[in-house]
């Protein structure tokens, strides 16, 4: 439960699943028949860029001439900024910007100083539950969320926000991908989108507000024709840290980094699992076979070597995998 002021409400967050922190940036859209105060989520999101510092979440609000309530949640796990990820701070926080396609056409000047948030009362009395988050799951390749692909759980409008998402992308050039999406029966579309230019692949707020307001705009146009329905909610994120990465294809592009893998040695169906810490060799195409290689790491070194670098063994070492056996692949991140 939120505690403090409706002006400004302060959140210490503690250490979450992710070790690196997380950032949830959004601005939930609903409809509303009175004129609105909307978030100055840039002004937010600069000033936790200019702090080295771990920050606390607020929530704050000014004018604004549009037609819909919002209301903005700025969250940071307990995490520090770094310059080797400057450009869009650590990729393992999430920036998300939540919509609804269904707006208001009222203009009702009724004064609202502040949004409740979903777990607020609204006047009538009826508990608010404005927004469905994503189911917790471990991260599966294709499973539209962190695993990538595209899932459209068979909602016979799917296919067509589908093709809106990659047209509006298309605009982009080549430097933005389409990475995950997600359609729900109850009317959510989840998209993560890709930059291909980031180390990274974590595009700006500034990428993902420009996606979001043209696919929404996208959006309004086809439900006001029927097309679609016309309450959509959309979200829209980096894909984060967390993504899995394709064997071999993402490999080449994240070839540079140390990544995380889960592998077998065995095709045997009980066959332990083991992980390490690697970078990519090479990858033999014809005979489907990655090449790993020790990454100079802590979990790699000998405890006992005091900070020391690999040895020339550790150097020489490597692990040749087929595609099948390598579980899973993330990039490895240790600011």
């Amino acid at each position: 439960m939120w505690s403090g002021t409706r002006r400004e409400r302060g959140v210490a967050k503690d250490k979450m699943a992710n070790p690196m922190g997380r950032i949830l940036l959004g601005s939930l859209l609903r409809r509303s028949s009175r004129s609105c105060r909307t978030i100055s989520a840039a002004s937010l999101f600069s000033s936790a860029a200019a702090s080295s510092q771990a920050l606390p979440s607020a929530r704050s609000l000014s004018p604004s001439a549009s037609n819909f309530r919002s209301s903005f949640l700025f969250l940071l796990g307990n995490a520090h900024l770094s310059s080797r990820a400057s450009s869009c701070l650590f990729p393992s926080y999430l920036r998300r910007l939540l919509l609804s396609t269904k707006t208001s056409s009222s203009d009702d000047n009724e004064d609202v100083d502040e949004a409740p948030l979903p777990d607020e009362v609204e006047e009538d009395g009826e508990l608010t539950d404005e927004w469905e988050e994503e189911e917790e799951a471990e991260p599966k390749l294709g499973d539209g969320a962190d695993g990538g692909g595209i899932v459209l759980q068979n909602v016979p409008w799917g296919e067509h926000t589908l093709s809106i998402a990659r047209e509006v992308l298309s605009h982009y050039g080549d430097d933005m991908k389409l990475y995950a999406f997600k359609t729900t029966p109850r009317g959510y579309i989840y998209v993560r989108i890709d930059k291909m230019s980031n180390k990274y692949g974590c595009p700006s707020m500034e990428d993902i507000e420009s996606f979001s307001q043209e696919y929404k705009k996208r959006l309004d146009e086809d439900g006001a024709l029927g097309k679609i329905p016309d309450n959509l909610a959309l979200e829209v994120s980096s894909p984060g840290a967390e993504r899995l990465l394709k064997v071999p294809d993402d490999l080449y592009r994240f070839s540079d980094m140390p990544m995380n893998v889960c592998y077998v040695e065995d095709e045997e169906p009980h066959c332990q699992e083991k992980h390490g810490v690697f970078f990519l060799d090479s990858v033999e195409t014809d005979a489907e076979t990655c090449i790993w290689r020790l990454a100079d790491v802590k979990e790699n070194r000998d405890p006992q070597s005091k900070g020391r670098p690999l040895s020339r063994k550790q150097k020489d070492w490597r692990l040749k995998l087929p595609y099948a056996m390598n579980r899973t692949v993330t990039l490895y991140l240790d600011f």
